[in-house]
């Protein structure tokens, strides 16, 4: 039989049905597939070392013989930590796991058991040792295989030597390569290997070049990492083109409002918010729609830059809406908006789940006959009764929370209408390539005169009796406190502190203190009205999830406290940090870390006591946890890439976008000989809409 790119990996000589059935499990269904399971290390065998000779940080490979393996309870959690206690002839070193890679791995090392330990040599509290290292069995023909060994991902047991026999089996058995994707003429400029050449090399690699390999620095390597970025990049190029072709509403008059509303404030613009609304001002007057994104810390300003854009929107006729995640943050906007807006004219509307019947018909008639110039909402501006008459600016605030087939949903309510998007959640510029690279980016990097620092402290829990002796002090002083938990409720599996066990807790300790209990799994109405308690000075303190985490606005509320807090991640440490400090109090916020930490987790607090600066906490955090995690969902893209990586691979992110943009800047509807397989190639990874910007 004939074999193809997409021929069923069962179908290879080797295989069958039941070992298809694995790999197909692991996402594996085609050859194409098997190709593209690129080894996630390499193991140069020449760097074998024996134990005495290990030094931190380096990355070895040694052989070794298993003398016993541990299960240690981590405090008074129910999580466990391994222990693999591995010797030679020089002497012995333990490995470390603080997850469990799949069920039965450490039933397999028996003592007396010869293995393999591959990994990196960490120092933990003056012993050398290794985390999470690979470990295998010896393989009986090991001593005969090359010297630099690709290491695969493991599938329930299926050997690395296994794995590359079967890449073997299939280079020989397939017998027409498809054509490059790529231009011949794209290949050239960027020096870039042929895709067959590129994959051969990644499966079989030259041990000359081990340091390379290592690195993600070989010309194969450099191949594939370009490939997954430009795909990408292409479609969002594509959207952006298809942005760009639309007609859209003409915004541009004197701006005499413009000028009252500067007046009116209490404080001036700063450099920042006056640059970034000029930017704005420029894509408005363009007459084809604006998709910018607005980044800017807590506090920075950008809902006031959103609210000058829709007062310059009405000057010229149009309607504006302004769509929020929650009913909470929505109108804390229009209630800004009432005190900013309103006196120079602007007619608002606030449309939420809750707003009653009669209420809303009148809203859904004022809108449709153009009596609303700026409507503020969540979801349900989106819903088909929602008409407007004119609507000219669409802005939604924290991107992230909404996915690209709402912003389409309300693209449909105006005739190509402008999109300013806002986020205060800091996104390093190379993610932000990625995931909004369709988007212009603007950046408020100035904070208002006024707001002071916060001070943050991370302790740990032997020492929380001070920090809520602490609280107690702040709250005589007539201050409140917000007191963050990971959990609503108590969890068999992990052993953590959740909001509501804590908050009954905490009542029955400081009686004499009035708490308030806030959760997503609240009704709305009741969550408001616990935070508009908060607000009243009706509660003192605030007991809550990350529910608090955005669009929470309480100035006389100067302390945060952060339960497990080596359990969130660091941009949402940040959000949470910016809930207090919004008013003219020193604000405090104290990290609580709770009794086994990893290193990771005391690198992501330390970091929190070094900085306030949004995007080196963005920056730091990206390198640490990756995309996929750091933007807390699987974006569209950034699931796709199974080699590059945003952060190591930031020059070729470049080179890869500016590649792109050259592709359609030069054959805009990819209608050329040359660019057939990159149309295909578009059509086979994002479907039939990808093309929609350059049909």
């Amino acid at each position: 039989m004939a074999l193809r790119l997409d021929t069923q990996i069962m179908y290879l000589k080797g295989v069958g049905p039941k070992l298809g059935d694995l790999f197909n499990r692991k996402g594996l269904k085609t050859l194409r597939d098997l190709f593209e399971f690129y080894p996630r290390a390499y193991e140069d065998q020449r760097a074998a070392r024996n134990i005495a000779s290990l030094k931190p940080d380096d990355i070895v490979s040694i052989k070794a013989t298993v003398v016993a393996v541990h299960s240690i309870n981590m405090g008074r959690s129910t999580r466990k930590m391994y222990d693999v206690v591995v010797k030679d002839a020089s002497g012995q070193i333990h490995c470390k796991y603080f997850r469990v890679p799949y069920k039965g791995y450490f039933e397999r090392f028996k003592p007396f058991t010869e293995v393999r330990v591959v990994g990196k040599v960490t120092e933990y509290r003056g012993r050398i040792e290794f985390h999470h290292p690979d470990i295998r069995d010896i393989e009986p023909d090991e001593e005969t295989q090359d010297a630099l060994i690709p290491l695969y991902t493991e599938i329930e047991g299926l050997a690395t030597a296994k794995i590359q026999k079967l890449v073997r089996s299939a280079f020989a058995q397939i017998e027409e390569w498809p054509e490059e994707a790529l231009p011949k003429w794209l290949l050239q400029k960027y020096e870039l290997k042929s895709r067959k050449d590129a994959l051969k090399e990644m499966h079989f690699p030259d041990p000359a070049k081990a340091a390379e390999y290592a690195e993600f620095k070989t010309a194969a390597q450099r191949r594939i990492i370009f490939e997954e970025f430009f795909w990408l990049e292409l479609w969002l190029a594509s959207r952006k083109a298809g942005f760009q072709k639309e007609g859209a509403p003409k915004i541009e008059n004197a701006g005499h409002k413009l000028a009252a509303l500067e007046k009116s404030l209490p404080y001036q613009l700063t450099g920042a918010q006056k640059k970034v609304f000029a930017q704005i001002k420029a894509d408005l007057e363009k007459g084809h729609p604006m998709h910018r994104l607005v980044q800017g810390d807590v506090g920075s300003g950008k809902t006031l830059v959103s609210f000058m854009a829709a007062l310059y929107a009405m000057e010229s006729g149009f309607q504006s809406c302004l769509m929020a995640p929650t009913e909470i943050l929505a109108e804390q906007h229009f209630k800004n908006a009432q005190k900013v807006l309103a006196p120079l004219g602007v007619r608002l509307g606030l449309l939420v789940g809750k707003t009653k019947a009669s209420e809303r018909k009148e809203l859904l008639f004022e809108l449709q006959s153009g009596e609303i110039d700026l409507i503020i909402g969540t979801h349900a501006l989106i819903e088909d009764e929602v008409v407007f008459s004119n609507l000219g600016l669409a802005i939604i605030d924290e991107q992230h929370r909404f996915g690209v087939e709402q912003r389409g949903v309300l693209k449909n309510k105006g005739k190509s209408p402008h999109f300013l998007i806002m986020t205060a959640t800091p996104i390093p510029r190379t993610l932000a390539m990625t995931v909004y690279g369709d988007l212009d980016v603007s950046i408020i990097d100035e904070m208002p005169p006024g707001r002071s620092p916060i001070q943050t402290r991370a302790i740990f829990d032997s020492k929380r009796p001070q920090a809520l002796q602490f609280m107690l002090e702040q709250l005589q002083k007539g201050r409140q406190a917000y007191f963050v938990y990971p959990l609503v409720e108590e969890s068999e599996k992990i052993d953590l502190k959740n909001a509501v066990s804590e908050f009954e807790k905490l009542q029955q300790q400081f009686p004499q203190v009035k708490f308030g209990l806030l959760h997503g799994k609240m009704k709305p109405a009741e969550k408001d009205e616990v935070m508009n308690q908060f607000r009243r000075h009706e509660i003192q303190v605030l007991v809550s999830t990350t529910v608090i985490e955005v669009g929470v606005d309480v100035p006389n509320a100067n302390i945060m406290i952060i339960e497990h807090a080596e359990r969130f991640g660091l941009s949402q440490l940040h959000q949470l940090r910016g809930r207090v400090g919004r008013g003219e109090h020193k604000s405090f916020c104290i990290l609580i870390m709770g009794y086994a930490v990893s290193e990771e987790g005391k690198q992501r607090t330390e970091m929190m006591e070094k900085t306030s600066d949004g995007f080196k906490i963005a920056e730091f955090d990206l390198e640490m946890r990756g995309p996929g995690e750091f933007m807390g969902t699987r974006q569209s893209g950034l699931a796709g890439f199974k080699l590059a990586n945003l952060v190591r691979d930031m020059a070729i992110l470049q080179q890869a976008r500016e590649a792109a943009f050259e592709v359609l800047k030069k054959d805009p509807k990819l209608s050329f000989q040359d660019n057939k397989g990159l149309r295909e190639e578009l059509l086979r990874e994002h479907g039939p809409a990808a093309l929609a910007g350059i049909a």
